[in-house]
C-alpha cells in the first residue's frame, strides 16, 4: 500500500501467541485511522506488536480484544 495515494502504511506486525509468528499488521491510513488487518488465516489471538504502537494506537484497534480472541471473554 502506498502513503502518498491515501492508502495504508503498516506500522507493526501483530505478533501470535506462539511469541513469533506474524498473525497480522497495524495499518495507519491518511486520516490518521488505525485499523488491523490478518493474515489469510484470519483473526488470531495476538500477544505483542513489534515494534511496539502507543496506547492512543493500541485503544483506537482495541488491542485487548486481539489478545483475546477465540477465548469466552472476547465475546
Amino acid at each position: 500500500m502506498n502513503d502518498d495515494k491515501g492508502e495504508g502504511v503498516a506500522i507493526a506486525n501483530l505478533i501470535g501467541t506462539d511469541g513469533c509468528s506474524i498473525v497480522g499488521w497495524v495499518y495507519r491510513w491518511t486520516t490518521g485511522a488505525h485499523a488491523v488487518m490478518w493474515d489469510v488465516h484470519g483473526p488470531q489471538p495476538v500477544s505483542e506488536s513489534r515494534p511496539d504502537i502507543s496506547d492512543e494506537q493500541k485503544q483506537e484497534i482495541d488491542f485487548d480484544a486481539l489478545t483475546r480472541i477465540g477465548s469466552r471473554e472476547s465475546g
